[in-house]
């Protein structure tokens, strides 16, 4: 029963790398890019949720809020940065994305300093019990939000036009604009969809683990192993591969003495190294094949 617990753990901890993951996963399929700036507008976005929650706001609206405001800013980042370097190399526009990250951090200590503040939880922390394993209503309420989040995202990315659209600008803008498709409007409208599922992310996590400014930065490691472990391209894939990195974490660090809790963040990095070896796609990525 001690494993079985484990596993329940190991989900919990895992949903909270599978939020953030999406986001970035869905930067990925929007834009092409990896946004390492994702972890720090999602605290952000918790931090204006705090905010919103002081001011006598329920804490559900003050959420809503919070996610509105990070997809605006999300789309005015890509407008009045990003967008300089659509066209150029890559790895320009990924440093620029670690520049807004180092930027926001900033900002967030400066405004609400850096001391840890409770953050408004939109599920209570109920004890719940299902025998001998014991969960809380915030747990089950993480991963009820993430399966959501995984059906919307699959719908829009497969059954409706903007999804479809997005995709074939991410894959390839330059014969997306040659087919008349307003690249440059859907590269932001990208943006401003993965700030706001990083929002949500920020929502959901800051309750769990406190707030302050540099919360996401841990967890933006797993996620960015679940979201490569899992498939860059599939929402499905990163938050299996998250809820795989925190089982496999917590029973690690549990029954093999040598790793314990100083050596767990290696676990993620050893299977993201091992899965890559094997299925360089990830587990549920799509294989790219080019044609001669």
């Amino acid at each position: 029963m001690r494993v079985l617990q484990q596993v329940v753990d190991g989900i919990t901890s895992g949903s909270i790398y599978g939020a953030l993951a999406l986001a970035l996963v869905l930067a990925y399929r929007a834009t092409g890019l990896v946004n390492f700036a994702q972890g720090q507008l999602a605290t952000l976005s918790a931090y204006l949720a705090f905010s919103a929650a002081r001011a006598g706001v329920p804490v559900l609206l003050a959420i809503v809020l919070a996610t509105v405001a990070s997809a605006l800013l999300g789309a005015a980042l890509e407008r009045g940065l990003i967008r300089r370097f659509e066209g150029g190399d890559q790895l320009i526009t990924i440093v620029a994305t670690v520049a807004v990250l180092t930027c926001v951090n900033g900002v967030v200590s400066w405004i609400w300093g850096a001391d840890l503040k409770s953050s408004p939880a939109l599920f209570p922390r109920r004890d719940l019990a299902a025998g001998a394993l014991r969960f809380t209503v915030a747990d089950v309420g993480a991963v009820a939000v993430l399966i959501a989040v995984i059906a919307v995202l699959t719908v829009l990315f497969r059954f409706t036009r903007l999804g479809l659209a997005l995709r074939a600008v991410a894959d390839n803008p330059e014969s997306s604009a040659q087919s008349g498709l307003p690249v440059s409007r859907l590269l932001m409208a990208g943006w401003g969809l993965a700030a706001l599922i990083g929002s949500i992310a920020g929502c959901l996590v800051a309750p769990a683990i406190s707030l302050q400014p540099n919360m996401m930065d841990a967890v933006l490691v797993y996620a960015l192993a679940a979201a490569v472990l899992g498939g860059l391209d599939s929402p499905l894939g990163a938050v299996v591969a998250a809820w795989i990195i925190g089982i496999v974490q917590n029973l690690a660090g549990t029954y093999v003495d040598v790793i314990g809790t100083d050596l767990q963040i290696v676990v993620p990095l050893a299977l993201m190294a091992v899965v890559l070896l094997l299925r360089p796609q990830g587990l549920f990525g799509r294989r790219e094949v080019s044609r001669v």
